[in-house]
């Protein structure tokens, strides 16, 4: 009886164990294909905005700002681009457009309206293009430049001037790209003449 026992128990392990192992392998086999499933569906979100990226300049204005009524302007806290150079091309340019359009730089106090900008490097992807010949999609260089105008007391953002496109990544070309993208952006300045 002892034995008959010992064996039942012995077989019920068993068994007990080959169920585990089954479930266990159907446990894995179902989280592979929910982990590939789950990829690319993330893959897919975020390849649908890449392949409707629009480039060109945004604006953003407070309805309530009278643009026309700012005579001088201050800078404040930017994001500057990633060298020297470039900030210092980004900001005497930015200085241009403003001086054109009437307005003179206060260097103590706060001016009418507070000047900043932000400059990102991306690398976006053409899913629609043909592979590369090394079966890649084509990917190339976009730059963000964003000039953003702030009430200098309240902080609150008055005008946003946005420029997203592909760039020139030739450093002989930085001065000219840099000038370039920041006159496009204020070609779209609410009170610019046209």
């Amino acid at each position: 009886m002892i034995v008959i026992a010992g064996l039942a128990r012995s077989v019920g392990r068993r068994l007990a164990v080959t169920n585990d192992s089954r479930r266990t392998g159907a446990r894995e086999t179902f989280m592979k294909f929910f982990s590939v499933g789950l990829v690319l569906c993330v893959a897919a979100a975020v390849a649908a905005p890449l392949a409707q990226q629009k480039y060109g300049v945004t604006v953003v204005l407070d309805k309530k700002a009278d643009l026309a009524t700012f005579k001088s302007y201050s800078w404040g806290n930017s994001q500057p681009a990633a060298t020297k150079s470039a900030d210092d091309q980004i900001v005497a340019a930015i200085d241009k457009e403003l001086k054109a359009l009437g307005m003179t730089k206060v260097t103590s106090g706060p001016g009418d309206v507070q000047v900043a900008y932000t400059a990102v490097r991306r690398t976006d992807v053409d899913p629609k293009a043909a592979p590369t010949a090394s079966g890649g999609q084509p990917q190339y260089a976009v730059g963000t430049l964003s000039v953003i105008l702030t009430n200098p007391t309240s902080k609150e953002r008055i005008l946003e001037l946005r420029l997203d496109k592909p760039i020139d990544t030739d450093a002989s070309q930085a001065e000219a790209t840099l000038n370039a993208a920041v006159a496009e952006l204020f070609t779209r300045y609410p009170t610019k003449k046209k």
